[in-house]
């Protein structure tokens, strides 16, 4: 198990290094992902020495930790690119990031000389009074005093750049970290493309879904079986021990499939183009890496943002509910043991989440006590598994859905701020509860820059707004500890 876990871990990091930083440091990426490794190794090899029951000394927990982030930016500063080998400026690299689903080969100065003047003509001065424009390899960056309300703006200045270059453009409003929202005119590859003779890309692809689909069913069945507490070598002997593995493959995939399908439905309903949701199957460790779908044009605006990315989560959420429920009411309750853990659902202890010892104490009731822990039903084991992706997927943190939930309801510069200060409050989270290590570990090395919507500075609604500080109260629900006064409160 422990090779397992070395190798997830090994690939998720080395793909999260390869893509944040590969393109802003000459720090080779192998160097980085094994000083990055170093820590998982070192507790890894303690397991394997002295076995599961010596825990390892705080010291080797704290202090490798702290030494390799060091050293990782040393490491990254001693590599970093010159300012003119990359892009410097934060608004620009927002800019380079909204169009890299369709980034190709474009000119260095996407307009002729003798069009600046139409350009400037397609800002008004009661509208939006231009004062300059720069001109990137990749972008035009048009800055100016807003005089109405940026949805208005938006909206004209794109009717009238649209009349006057058609489809050319991809026209992106974002406020600059200087508080002074400005316009960025990214050269539109799709058109190109539709102009062309290439075929256009055809994104849904239902065979490739199904055959994933079904690949993945295989995969967490015969999980599902080990989960049950039977011998896989028994199968061929004996086939029908396959049933016993299916009410946990079946709650996961409908978990993760209909968070997915929350992301895909609400796409399409914003004309968003986007694949059809794609399963991800492995024969170990939970029988899947999950689901996930790719959007390949830019999102119109943070509403949109918000919509799409929160209707994954609650969908998710809302189908793990009664599937938890009903697995913990169908689960056996054991006496507390040493072994009991967040992580272990042969006796799991409720009071590690506040959420789960609620869900708990509705479904067992009376037999729950301050002196219990659950032998997880195979169905409870998948809802389970469904609040952790939840809480996963709502950390606020760059491109995860919480990063675009936070983006949605505050804008770009204060959610990165935000997604600073959650990666480090989940890291001291992970010295009570060392479960959640490596999971703040690896937040700590996911890019904090989200990409921006077209419309950037319009705000949300109020009812959004508030939907989105409930998700943020859910997360809290969900990782963190029960306190004790609650847990005197309900007997458990």
């Amino acid at each position: 198990m422990t090779f397992w876990f070395l190798l997830l871990l090994g690939i998720a990091t080395y793909l999260m290094v390869q893509r944040s930083v590969a393109s802003i440091t000459r720090t080779p990426i192998w160097l980085l992902w094994l000083v990055l490794m170093t820590p998982a190794l070192l507790l890894s090899g303690w397991t394997l020495m002295y076995g599961v029951k010596q825990p390892p000394p705080p010291s080797l927990i704290i202090w490798p930790s702290i030494i390799c982030l060091l050293l990782y930016w040393l490491l990254f500063q001693w590599g970093r690119r010159s300012p003119g080998n990359t892009q410097t400026e934060p608004q620009t690299q927002t800019s380079q990031s909204a169009i890299h689903p369709t980034a190709e080969s474009v000119p260095v100065r996407p307009i002729e000389p003798t069009e600046e003047t139409q350009l400037r003509n397609c800002f008004p001065w009661s509208i939006y009074y231009i004062q300059n424009i720069e001109y990137r390899p990749q972008a035009i960056i048009c800055r100016g005093q807003l005089r109405t309300t940026p949805i208005q703006a938006y909206q004209q200045i794109r009717a009238n750049i649209e009349a006057e270059f058609g489809d050319r453009f991809l026209i992106i409003f974002q406020e600059g970290f200087n508080g002074k929202p400005f316009f960025v005119l990214v050269p539109n590859a799709q058109a190109a493309k539709a102009g062309s003779a290439k075929k256009p890309e055809k994104l849904t692809r239902p065979g490739l879904a199904l055959i994933l689909v079904l690949a993945t069913l295989v995969t967490t069945t015969l999980v599902g079986v080990r989960i049950a507490g039977l011998n896989l070598t028994t199968i061929s002997s004996n086939p029908t021990i396959l049933w016993q593995g299916l009410p946990y493959a079946l709650g996961l995939m409908t978990i993760l499939g209909i968070h997915e399908l929350g992301h895909y439905l609400t796409a399409r309903y914003y004309k968003i183009r986007s694949t059809l949701p794609y399963f991800i199957p492995i024969p170990f460790f939970l029988g899947t890496f999950g689901a996930f779908i790719q959007m390949r044009s830019p999102i119109p605006n943070r509403k949109a943002l918000f919509d799409v990315s929160i209707a994954g989560p609650l969908a998710g959420f809302i189908a793990t509910l009664p599937l938890i429920i009903w697995g913990l009411a169908h689960s056996d309750v054991v006496p507390l043991t040493e072994k009991t853990g967040l992580l272990n659902p042969d006796a799991l202890n409720p009071k590690y989440s506040i959420l789960l010892g609620l869900i708990s104490k509705l479904a067992l009731g009376s037999a729950l006590t301050p002196k219990s822990a659950i032998d997880l039903h195979p169905v409870a084991v998948a809802g389970f598994l469904g609040l952790i992706v939840t809480a996963l997927n709502l950390m606020p943190v760059g491109q995860l859905d919480g990063g675009h939930i936070v983006h949605a309801m505050f804008g770009q510069k204060t959610a990165m701020l935000i997604g600073q200060i959650s990666r480090l409050l989940l890291l001291l989270l992970s010295l009570v509860q060392p479960e959640f290590f490596v999971w703040a570990i690896i937040l700590l090395f996911i890019p904090l820059v989200d990409e921006p919507a077209l419309n950037d500075v319009t705000e949300l609604d109020n009812k959004r707004d508030i939907l989105g500080l409930l998700a943020m109260a859910l997360l809290v629900m969900i990782i963190l500890p029960m306190p004790q006064a609650i847990a005197n409160l309900l007997q458990i």
